[in-house]
């Protein structure tokens, strides 16, 4: 009897895309509004400065310009998407979907579109969920979106926050490959780190109201000894993993791309896992952590360096606690 599966697609990015805006906020900004100093933030986090949307425009806003991005950049027919996975935090609205709304404003009448939460780790999510779309070929063209507004929701005299987050968005398209594109993804999550990083205000438990429109629920907030820690645990434990189950050593990895969430993370994952540092893809500097939009986002900035058949490493860590790590070879 024929295995059926053996026939099907790999699925491979064949296109990358991204947008940041033209708003900065640097670090002497901040040293106007809390007590801090460049010094201090560069030293604690390698971030100098951070983009900043601006106001009356929304994520989808930034999703938009990232896919026309991709568009233009590879000759790619908008018109022939058959279905948007928009990971992200940060939605236009409660409902409809950002996804939705995407597909409104790019013209799409018949594709499917939705939208993924998994804070940080969002767009690992969505790229794992999106090769299987393609693997099974319910799917032929798929866009993965990793794109948040999240400085919306920053204290901006928060220390603990107002120094990491930015804004940006980034895109990928995903389409049938001969050969292995996304080889691999090791996902998890547990529930264990809600009261350590969260946004809790606009939910159904805290829903926002005329009478409390300065709730502090309305704000990022996080316990940044916390998350380091099981940041690079989590991201160095996925990472091993995914290597031992596809029987590859670290120096067989061309690149390593990590959640951009602060520089000391980035450095300490690269150690743990003995990867060489130039080996490292990193654009926190000048971007800081743009939540789902981080990994794609550090691809397309860094795409000079990467060659057609490099094996990728990714790996990211978000509220939740939610984390992993995805493999995958470089087609374009």
């Amino acid at each position: 009897m024929q295995n059926i599966y053996s026939s099907r697609p790999h699925a491979a990015i064949t296109a990358i895309g991204g947008y940041v805006p033209q708003g900065r906020r640097t670090n002497f900004d901040l040293e106007q509004v809390c007590d801090t100093s460049d010094e201090w933030i560069v030293k604690r986090t390698g971030i100098k400065e951070r983009r900043i949307l601006e106001q009356g425009l929304a994520t989808s806003d930034m999703a938009v310009m990232a896919i026309q991005d991709l568009c233009t950049r590879y000759a790619k027919d908008i018109a022939d998407v058959d279905a948007i996975i928009v990971a992200t935090s940060t939605p236009d609205v409660l409902m409809p979907a950002t996804a939705n709304i995407i597909a409104r404003k790019l013209g799409l009448k018949n594709v499917w579109a939705f939208d993924m939460n998994a804070a940080c780790s969002g767009f690992l999510y969505a790229l794992d969920m999106g090769a299987s779309l393609v693997e099974t070929e319910r799917y032929k063209n798929v866009l993965i979106v990793g794109a948040d507004n999240i400085s919306a929701f920053v204290d901006i005299h928060d220390r603990s926050t107002n120094i990491l987050f930015g804004d940006g968005a980034g895109v990928i398209w995903l389409e049938p490959s001969a050969e292995a594109g996304v080889m691999d993804a090791f996902m998890q999550s547990n529930g264990d780190g809600r009261e350590f990083l969260n946004i809790e205000g606009g939910g159904s438990l805290y829903p926002t109201s005329q009478e409390t429109p300065d709730d502090e629920r309305r704000y990022l907030r996080q316990d940044g000894k916390v998350v380091f820690k099981q940041a690079v645990q989590s991201m160095s434990n996925a990472c091993k993993h995914i290597l031992d189950r596809n029987q590859l050593g670290i120096e067989q990895v061309n690149w390593l791309v990590p959640h951009q969430a602060n520089k000391r993370i980035i450095d300490a994952v690269g150690k743990e896992i003995n990867i060489q540092e130039e080996k490292t893809l990193t654009n926190i500097a000048y971007r800081g952590n743009t939540i789902a939009a981080t990994i794609p986002l550090c691809i397309w900035e860094n795409i000079k360096l990467i060659q057609k058949g490099d094996l990728l490493m990714l790996t990211a860590f978000g509220a939740g606690f939610s984390w992993g790590a995805s493999l995958l070879r470089w087609m374009i």
